[in-house]
């Protein structure tokens, strides 16, 4: 039997489409070379706001029609959790809408559903409850790594109440994993970066009584791979301990979840902080690790924002000139605080508001791109031709083009020779060109598994 499994949203889905690969395997499936092969189509679906949902349809709408007649198309993730009954009817192109169990502690009742022409009876896609751990997505085995880096999930959940999100609703409060437990996972990647990723990063731990167990977290992963990433950390839980324990893995990555910098704002968003104290703080990592890189998002248009809090907004991408920097539209929620808010701002002034951001940010983007031409720095070879330094996250950020000869999975020595939008060029340090190399400086070895495409 053959799967095709379709990944959308965060890298936090990844982590999971992962685990569900990993126990489709151990069942006896096999990856299919596209959608068409498959006996078994799943779809991760994507609920955070209406654009993502809209791409989830679509993108389940579209592998209907290019499916197998005898396939089966089952349809997980966050919208199946969040809207299961009401999707199963509204999609009855769909054979089975099947949330993952955990975010409740109850079991999500699978659509009975047709077995494929010519079958001897239906394909089983269990979910089990909670109670039963080995369904816990947080402990299922995943595949090899198919990259040099991987995504590690450390969490699952969260116990925020911002005004905005209702992930929580569906997801459930955090549940964290075991330092043995990532630890184990980390060796069996094998790879050359973990990526650390959860709904609220540094409060890993938190929800047993284990604060501030980020800070080991981290040291226990870097010294089993040369870089360490985190993603996602709310500003509160930046502590001078996490800073200092970040800036020793040698990657000077700071991913700030900041949405907004008014303190009015934001506390109508149900969120903590200031733009002085968010300025404060990135002033403070910068004059520590003067090569440290800033990624945040900001939702722009939230109840009650006014030209005040956007201009806020402006000033501040101008005076911290973040590295990158992703802006969102307000998307009304069911069941968050928020949708029950007066002054909505008209979707015309949202546009203009995004607009402004995007044409600053881009110019400041471009030219801390631009500013590294000529330095040095050392990159992870993701595949051939496309490496990344610390300042770029997997699949979020641009790339650092490389030649391409050089090994998948090397960490090696380059120096910047060109900055093409956001992407930058590079070449080894010491070879000119053209270049031909026997041996790249720095290398540690390919990482097994291929590539993900």
């Amino acid at each position: 039997m053959k799967y095709w499994l379709e990944t959308l949203g965060c890298p936090k889905n990844q982590v999971d489409s992962d685990k569900l690969a990993g126990s489709l395997e151990s069942e006896g499936y096999v990856q299919a070379s596209g959608p068409d092969q498959a006996d078994l189509v799943v779809v991760n679906t994507c609920a955070f706001i209406e654009a993502a949902r809209q791409e989830s349809v679509d993108t389940i709408l579209a592998l209907d029609e290019q499916r197998r007649s005898t396939s089966r198309l089952v349809v997980t993730g966050c919208m199946a959790e969040r809207y299961g009954d009401e999707l199963a009817a509204a999609l009855p192109e769909v054979d089975q809408v099947a949330g993952f169990g955990v975010a409740f502690g109850h079991a999500a009742k699978p659509v009975a559903a047709r077995p494929p022409l010519g079958a001897p009876g239906p394909v089983s896609v269990s979910i089990r409850p909670r109670k039963v751990p080995s369904f816990d997505l947080l402990n299922l085995p995943r595949p090899s790594a198919r990259a040099p880096w991987a995504y590690l999930k450390v969490a699952e959940g969260c116990n925020r109440n911002c005004g905005f999100c209702a992930i929580p609703s569906f997801r459930g409060k955090q549940r964290s994993r075991t330092v043995d437990d990532l630890l184990a996972e980390v060796d069996a990647l094998a790879v050359q970066e973990v990526v650390l990723v959860a709904q609220d990063l540094a409060s890993y731990g938190v929800d047993d009584q284990r604060r501030g167990a980020i800070v080991d977290l981290v040291a226990a992963v870097s010294e089993r791979v040369p870089r360490t990433r985190l993603l996602y950390l709310y500003p509160s839980d930046l502590t001078d301990q996490l800073i200092a324990v970040m800036g020793e893995t040698d990657c000077h990555y700071f991913d700030l979840s900041l949405q907004h910098v008014s303190r009015p704002h934001l506390r109508r968003m149900r969120r903590w902080g200031d733009g002085d104290r968010f300025a404060r703080r990135v002033a403070q990592i910068r004059d520590r690790y003067p090569d440290a890189a800033f990624r945040s998002s900001f939702i722009v248009g939230y109840p009650g924002e006014t030209e005040e809090d956007h201009d806020q907004l402006l000033r501040f991408l101008d005076q911290t000139q973040l590295d990158w920097v992703g802006f969102f539209p307000f998307s009304p929620e069911e069941g968050t605080y928020a949708l029950g808010l007066a002054d909505p701002v008209p979707a015309g002034l949202m546009r203009e508001r995004l607009a402004e951001c995007s044409e600053l940010q881009d110019a400041i983007t471009a030219r801390r791109r631009r500013a590294l031409v000529g330095t040095k720095t050392t990159v992870l070879v993701d595949r051939p031709g496309v490496g990344r330094s610390h300042r770029e996250a997997p699949e979020i950020d641009g790339i650092v083009r490389l030649p391409d000869d050089l090994p998948t999975g090397s960490m090696i020595e380059v120096v910047i020779t060109d900055a093409v939008g956001v992407d930058l060029e590079a070449e080894p340090v010491g070879v000119a060109e053209p270049v031909c190399v026997a041996g790249p400086v720095g290398v540690t070895g390919p990482v097994g598994g291929g590539i993900r495409s």
